[in-house]
């Protein structure tokens, strides 16, 4: 895994994110509430509070908000460090007003669960770790430490001991649970967001690629009747220049770098026509092209066609879709890497459907991972043995989750299993288990696209 991705998941990348518009304009609303609560105290439930000391906190709030308007530019992004202030001032801040107002006997005091949710979905672990156990140690005190709430006749307001002991459990409760829910929660999200990006680019990388192939191929068309113009005259002047070496040898200077442009395009217009013209192909011989980078690479990869419920000879023509070229890649990559000696990779058709099946002769896929298999997951450690199958690979789980998107962008079903290798004699079956992936499409989808279109004609381009 990449370190700016490490940087995104673990809150380094999202604590500047967040603008001072955003935290200002929370707390004003948080400052209205208050407000709006201490005026129902006092008009409403006649409640004898100090009033002075509670529009005092309140006014501070205001302060900071009126102070970081004026010096700072509202689109300004909040540092770490800066956030964090921010947020360990509105605990201490509210902390206060409790306070003045009942401690833990006050209902809004679940109200400081918030400022520690915020910090663990924006900031990193370390920073909401803090504000998590200051927010804490503050709610522990305000049991014993708090000033009581009194009636306009003197009655105190309290609530049993049980249930403030439970307050205090429940709100430790919530930021411990908020605090963890909200971090697993918005670090899936951010590994989702990564996993998708990798993917946008892997499939932009393949849709270049045929592309430049498209616009390689018409410039060596296109090119052609000029450069054998050049070549002809050449030829012509240096028959006309036998009589002057000087300009003989600059004819033929031509002429030879005519052939040479010649061939340059020739190659090029050939790479070009594979991927631009031959947008059908069979089924095998698609499946070759995605593992023609992995045939070298010291396992020995197998290839059968099974024909079932068809007539011999029916092989499917597909389309030569670049999100399948490269999913079916990244799983035979995968088998390659953990296959001991042998992968197989099976294709199978019906009337209505396509299959392809990888196996490989490895160890199979972990069995409390298999339920996951297909969505990125964030691996941070890897073991000796799987560093040497992999080397420089930071298993992010990006390699089977982009193959999956880009295999059902175009209407494939995966299903990802541990099998026996079903070559294999009786007696080994149990020392030769390995992964299997199952890739199938609905057969029509595989044979018609919308989006292909003939290239028999190069476009023309009007002035």
């Amino acid at each position: 895994m990449t370190e700016p991705a490490y940087d995104l998941i673990s809150g380094k990348g999202r604590s500047n994110w967040i603008r001072l518009r955003t935290i200002t304009m929370v707390r004003w609303i948080a400052i209205v509430g208050q407000v709006v609560a201490l005026i129902v105290a006092d008009q409403y439930f006649r409640l004898e509070l100090n009033y002075a000391l509670c529009y005092a906190a309140v006014g501070i709030s205001v302060l900071a908000n009126l102070t970081a308007a004026f010096i700072f530019p509202e689109n300004r992004l909040l540092s770490e460090s800066e956030n964090a202030g921010m947020l360990l001032f509105d605990i201490l801040q509210l902390c206060f007003l409790l306070f003045l107002t009942g401690g833990l006997n006050n209902p809004f005091s679940i109200l400081i669960v918030g400022p520690v949710t915020i910090s663990a979905a924006t900031l990193t672990v370390r920073s909401t770790f803090t504000l998590a156990t200051v927010a804490i140690l503050l709610v522990v005190l305000m049991v014993e430490f708090h000033l009581p709430l009194r009636t306009q006749e003197g009655f105190i307001l309290k609530i049993p001991s049980i249930f403030l002991y439970g307050n205090l459990a429940g709100i430790t409760i919530a930021i411990v649970f908020s605090s963890i829910y909200s971090r697993r929660v918005v670090s899936e999200m951010a590994s989702m967001a990564e996993a998708l990006a990798a993917t946008q680019m892997a499939l932009a990388r393949e849709q270049k690629l045929t592309d430049l192939g498209g616009v390689v191929a018409a410039a060596a068309h296109e090119l052609g009747t000029p450069l054998a113009t050049i070549k002809l005259t050449s030829a012509e002047l240096m028959e006309e220049l036998q009589d002057q070496p000087e300009l003989h040898e600059d004819a033929a200077l031509i002429r030879a770098q005519a052939d040479r442009c010649r061939d340059i395009l020739r190659s090029m217009g050939r790479a070009g026509k594979n991927d631009l013209q031959l947008r059908r192909a069979p089924l095998l011989t698609l499946i070759e092209e995605a593992a023609e980078p992995h045939v070298n690479r010291g396992k020995t990869l197998q290839f059968f066609d099974r024909i079932t419920q068809t007539s011999e000879g029916d092989v499917p023509i597909v389309i030569r879709h670049p999100e399948i070229i490269h999913g079916l890649r990244n799983l035979i990559q995968n088998a390659v890497d953990f296959a001991q000696e042998n992968v197989w990779i099976e294709s199978d058709w019906t009337e209505d459907k396509v299959t392809v099946r990888i196996m490989d002769d490895g160890r199979g896929y972990p069995a409390h991972l298999i339920g996951r298999i297909g969505h990125p997951f964030v691996s941070r450690r890897r073991n000796d043995r799987e560093g040497k199958q992999r080397p420089g690979y930071e298993g992010m789980g990006l390699g089977l989750f982009i193959a999956k998107t880009l295999l059902e962008r175009t209407g494939a079903n995966l299903r990802f299993a541990n099998g026996y290798d079903v070559f294999s004699v009786e007696e080994q079956k149990e020392s030769r288990k390995g992964a299997v992936v199952t890739v199938s499409w609905p057969r029509e989808r595989m044979e018609h696209a919308e989006q292909a279109e003939p290239t028999a004609q190069n476009p023309r381009f009007l002035p």
